[in-house]
């Protein structure tokens, strides 16, 4: 197991400002840190936790139906897919629950915004309201946690990765409205996930998204080697964000997807490839998302908590559901 951030940079950054030089012996200790990152997850994926997750599936492979087989066809060969929620849940209590979720919760953004009393605003993206804390506790009485492991949602992940693959997030997102000329920042911008390789995406549309609701953006194809496959290939902990004139000049734009569409639309999405979201500029985007990825993701490797759901502790508000909370760890 490796870890993200390792006490030898530290270590070393605290040296040589004590003494006041070596500053080639801190660059040399962030490459032994990459370099360890990339090594260890490599060894996962092709002879340890994921070779298990592979082996797994192999035994047990879920079977899809005609729906789930449409939308693996178009995973496969764009990256994405897009549907009605209602095509892979088909209770229409369990979507009506998430619906009234998403709706609690943006009501309770607002509140927090209007009084500045939030606590679930993003340290780093002040722009968006997350329900969840980084580590938080789900109650299994989730609707979206529900339908997120359903048998329809995980057997489509679990094939379209071929491993028994780990629900690591679940969470909803409000998207707060920006000036239009403010500058699109972090996330906003192009980017692949360097979590992980083998990475599907769900995002479900809770309202109406147009142009100025900060949609959704993808490049088909960039997940998998079809699309920009040379322009900031994937590896782990690779460079967030390319400048937006060499990523302009190296991509074609009839191969970008704008995801403009009604609520209760579900995108379903390889993040690895490139991908931005969330410059709203008219009105809130609310969305529920989740994420699965595979046993050797950078954060199922150096979080020991992570089980495959949400890491486990109290989560900074949830609407009174009469069920208690159940630690998923």
């Amino acid at each position: 197991m490796h870890r993200q951030r390792t006490k030898l940079v530290a270590r070393t950054q605290r040296i040589v400002k004590r003494i006041g030089v070596g500053e080639p012996l801190v660059r040399t200790a962030k490459h032994a840190q990459f370099r360890g990152i990339i090594t260890t997850y490599r060894i996962h994926d092709r002879l340890l936790g994921n070779r298990e997750a592979r082996r797994r599936y192999e035994h047990h492979p879920p079977v899809l139906d005609d729906v789930q087989r449409r939308v693996l066809d178009d995973l496969e060969r764009r990256d994405y897919a897009i549907l009605p929620f209602a095509d892979l849940v088909r209770d229409a209590a369990i979507r009506g629950a998430v619906t009234k979720d998403g709706a609690d919760f943006a009501a309770h953004a607002e509140s927090e915004l209007t009084t500045g009393t939030g606590t679930t605003v993003d340290e780093r993206k002040d722009y968006l309201v997350r329900r969840y804390r980084s580590v938080s506790e789900v109650s299994p009485s989730s609707p979206w946690l529900a339908s997120c492991l359903s048998d329809r949602m995980l057997g489509l992940a679990n094939v379209y990765l071929q491993m028994w693959s780990k629900l690591e997030y679940v969470d909803f997102w409000y998207s707060v409205p920006v000036e239009a000329d403010s500058g699109r920042i972090q996330s906003q911008r192009w980017h692949r996930d360097f979590d992980d390789r083998h990475l599907l995406k769900a995002f479900l549309y809770l309202v109406d998204v147009d142009e100025q609701t900060g949609p959704f953006e993808f490049v088909a194809g960039s997940a998998r080697g079809r699309t920009a496959a040379d322009f900031y290939p994937w590896y782990p902990g690779s460079p967030a964000y390319p400048p937006d004139r060499e990523f302009d000049a190296a991509v074609d734009s009839a191969d970008i997807k704008t995801f403009t569409a009604s609520a209760g639309t579900l995108i379903l999405c390889n993040t690895s490839g490139f991908h931005r979201g969330g410059f709203a500029t008219t009105k809130p985007r609310v969305l529920a998302t989740a994420t699965y990825c595979s046993p050797a993701s950078l954060a199922s490797l150096t979080q020991s908590e992570t089980t495959g759901y949400q890491r486990a502790a109290r989560a900074s508000w949830a609407p009174d559901s009469g069920m208690p909370s159940a630690d998923l760890a």
